[in-house]
């Protein structure tokens, strides 16, 4: 329990975050965003609660979504007693696109660490298949291809993930790009010219091959608690819908932690039950 402005105690806990994140997803975010109607059966939830949704399966650790929808009813049906079927949540989860930047964005800056200039950079490997049958036979031949984690001394097949964070770790611009495409520095120019990641000039800390351990937080959070490298992606849309689907889980946490004010402000141990 966090304690508000004038001393309340404030539930912090999974139902709270995805209360406070529908609310205002759907009053402030997102209203603007919501979908033109759509051939054949209506959606079963608006944008705004899918985003909800989709947000409690990564933080619940469900990298599955045929398990995820089995267990969800129990979970989260007090909240969302209308939940899709696996095929029309997977579709609707990609029909997102930018959605799912818009949302990560106004949670980077809805958190107060927004305001200082400082980000921070870096770019990790996501791997997304480990033999040659399945780099033949993916879908995913044009954003994955062979690449060389210098983290780990090693060569991989997938995508290049770079990241510009906040202080406090949110994440407030990220991109996905092809490993041979261009070098890590042209990728950073070109994310920073794409999405900025401040309103103004800000200094950005990397250090020679944008290591940092600060960020090298985020990226563990994320291929780790938030199950990053078992996204199980088949296709680019795919890739990019699981992994804007762990970023905007863990910056709803982050915010939410400031706004209960919490003493760890990246703690994701109460919504992960």
């Amino acid at each position: 329990m966090g304690k508000g402005a004038h001393g309340r105690c404030v539930k912090t806990n999974l139902d709270a975050l995805l209360t406070a994140l529908y609310v205002h997803l759907d009053d402030q975010v997102l209203p603007w965003r919501q979908s033109s109607p759509q051939r054949g059966r209506p959606r079963t939830l608006s944008n705004a609660e899918l985003v909800c949704v989709a947000v409690a399966q990564v933080l619940l650790g469900c990298d599955a979504k045929r398990r995820w929808l089995r267990l969800a009813p129990a979970r989260i049906g007090h909240l969302f007693p209308r939940l899709p079927c696996q095929a029309q949540y997977n579709r609707h989860l990609r029909t997102l696109g930018p959605v799912w930047v818009a949302v990560a964005c106004w949670l980077a800056r809805a958190t107060p660490t927004w305001h200082e200039r400082l980000r921070l950079m870096d770019g990790t490997p996501v791997r997304c298949g480990a033999s040659r049958v399945t780099a033949n036979r993916s879908s995913l031949g044009e954003i994955a291809g062979y690449g060389h984690d210098t983290s780990h001394h090693a060569f991989y097949w997938g995508a290049k993930l770079m990241l510009v964070t906040i202080a406090e770790r949110a994440v407030c611009a990220f991109s996905l790009a092809h490993p041979k495409e261009l070098d890590e520095r042209k990728q950073a120019v070109h994310l920073l010219h794409v999405r900025p990641p401040a309103e103004g000039p800000c200094p950005i800390v990397c250090d020679k091959g944008f290591a940092g351990a600060g960020i090298e937080a985020v990226i563990w959070t994320l291929k780790n608690q938030l199950g990053l490298e078992r996204h199980r992606a088949r296709t680019t849309d795919g890739l990019w819908t699981r992994i804007s689907q762990r970023i905007v889980a863990l910056n709803a946490a982050i915010w939410h932690n400031w706004l209960t004010n919490q003493p760890i402000k990246r703690s994701l141990i109460a919504y992960d039950h």
